[in-house]
């Protein structure tokens, strides 16, 4: 072979190794936007959610990276996209349901939404007592049958651990009792289960998007409006709204989900890695968010808010009113005898 042609070879080798390698790094790109693998690749799972990353929720999944490089020797990534980064909830269910490595928060009233309607009993108002209840109630045998079924419809909970925070309610006019709830419409999400659950105590039960809420107190529209302290202080409520009642009437645990078909193609090994990440980040998110709270509700004490803290018999009162709205099962589809069902799971 001449020099001429040994040269054109070795240029021909060389542009077949560069092409080779192309083609295998999009795979590998691919490999980590897709589906998990069993052959030793790095798995790589996206946390999306609604929060801001320094609220708990984004401090305990930068905790849940560390957590899950450790358990797995590096082979297994959790990558977060904080801010609606990847689309709103529905959008990234959508993208469970087709087997996609995503992962978002949600709650029992949603998965009401999604075929499960008993698991939105978990979002009634005064339904626990207190957080040991909640954390009950997840190890209880009716749990673990509603999260079967969920799993059915294509969503696997790994975690239920995450306070999330208990939601109170802020009012232009003071709240003392349940009593003074009368007739006083009251901002809601747009689901059936908190309207109903606010009607339940005698208020109006007004569904509209958060972003409209201020100008919807600062127009009198509206008379009030509920939330965790972070997320009415977050949204300056208390400027135009100087009345909050710490009633706690849903002590809102959060759990989060990943596609069931996603989880199914890791190694029990990896599921077993995952599903104690997602937990013991909750125990750094509990940590976090009680430490929160507390300054929140410091903030809004500074800038003119009157806090109520209702005593145990104010708090009866409000629980003995919120007992209609468990009577209401056969509205939002709930199997026979539901309530009593799950207050004996949770003692």
């Amino acid at each position: 072979m001449n020099k001429k042609s040994l040269a054109v070879a070795v240029l021909a080798g060389l542009m077949a190794v560069a092409l080779t390698g192309c083609g295998g790094g999009d795979k590998k790109a691919e490999q980590k936007k897709a589906e998990p693998a069993k052959d030793g690749k790095k798995i790589v799972l996206r946390v999306a959610y609604e929060n801001n990353k320094t609220e708990p929720v984004g401090v305990a999944w930068e905790k849940a990276k560390e957590i899950i490089a450790k358990k797995s020797n590096g082979t297994m990534e959790i990558v977060t996209y904080p801010d609606s980064q990847l689309g709103n909830k529905s959008a990234l269910i959508d993208s469970m349901l087709m087997g996609e490595n995503v992962c978002t928060l949600a709650d029992g009233a949603f998965y009401a939404d999604y075929g499960v309607p008993d698991f939105g009993i978990v979002f009634g108002p005064f339904l626990f007592d207190n957080w040991d209840q909640c954390w009950k109630l997840t190890k209880s045998d009716w749990y673990k049958e509603q999260s079967g079924k969920l799993e059915k419809k294509g969503l696997k909970i790994i975690a239920s651990n995450w306070v999330y925070g208990e939601r109170h309610t802020m009012t232009t006019k003071p709240v003392k009792t349940v009593d003074d709830l009368k007739g006083m419409k009251i901002r809601v999400p747009g689901n059936k289960i908190q309207t109903e659950g606010f009607n339940a105590l005698g208020a109006t039960a007004t569904g509209m998007p958060l972003g409209e809420v201020y100008q919807a107190l600062q127009s009198k529209t509206i008379e009030g409006a509920e939330n965790p302290l972070g997320t009415l202080y977050g949204r300056k409520l208390q400027e135009v709204a100087k009345y909050l009642i710490l009633d706690g009437h849903v002590k809102n645990f959060t759990t989060w989900i990943v596609s069931d078909q996603w989880f199914k193609k890791l190694t029990p090994e990896q599921q077993k890695w995952l599903i104690e990440t997602a937990e013991e980040a909750g125990l750094e998110n509990n940590k976090v968010q009680a430490a929160s709270e507390k300054d929140y509700l410091e903030k809004l004490k500074k800038e003119g808010v009157q806090v109520v803290e209702p005593t145990p018999e104010v708090l009866k009162g409000f629980k003995e009113k919120s007992k209609s709205f468990y009577a209401k099962g056969k509205e939002f589809g709930w199997s026979d005898g539901l309530y009593e069902k799950v207050t004996k799971a949770m003692q």
